[in-house]
């Protein structure tokens, strides 16, 4: 439990393919944070009053931008769409990739880069390849991330 001076973050889940939202729900439940799960299409969440599934319409970006609407300073995303994090970011929430990856201020102008150069390669017909699968190892990283963000957004740094 935290005290009427510990901020506590919400989590907000860019829910469509995410392999991590069992995880989350772990994680966010031993923190008693509350989770919004955010996708296009209903999907099965634990019960309980602490985790709020939002259905947005099936429009070009309507995730994110419930997402962006939402979110606040502190709050985490858990999201891999790099435009989308930029926008987080800009509003002063903390943004964390399904791999474990911390998107930052910092760092967020190089991944839009490499992120337009990726699609102009596939534009010009040239194999980029797809990002690695998804194993354990991604997965030991996410939790251990989560759990960096969670504290140091419960301390306001």
């Amino acid at each position: 439990m935290t005290d009427e001076s510990t901020p506590v973050p919400h989590i907000y889940i860019d829910a469509d393919g995410c392999p991590v939202k069992d995880e989350t729900y772990k994680v966010a439940q031993r923190y008693d944070l509350p989770v919004t799960v955010v996708a296009n299409q209903w999907m099965q969440t634990p019960p309980g009053d602490r985790i709020t599934m939002k259905v947005v319409g099936d429009g070009f970006d309507e995730a994110d931008d419930w997402i962006v609407e939402h979110c606040e300073e502190n709050d985490i995303v858990i999201a891999i769409d790099i435009p989308l994090a930029d926008r987080c970011l800009k509003k002063g929430a903390r943004v964390l990739g399904y791999k474990g990856r911390v998107f930052t201020l910092e760092g967020i102008g190089d991944a839009l880069a490499n992120r337009e150069i990726a699609a102009n390669l596939r534009d010009a017909g040239v194999m980029t390849g797809g990002p690695a699968p998804f194993d354990k190892k991604d997965r030991g990283r996410y939790l251990q991330a989560l759990d960096a963000l969670i504290h140091a957004a419960r301390k306001g740094r």
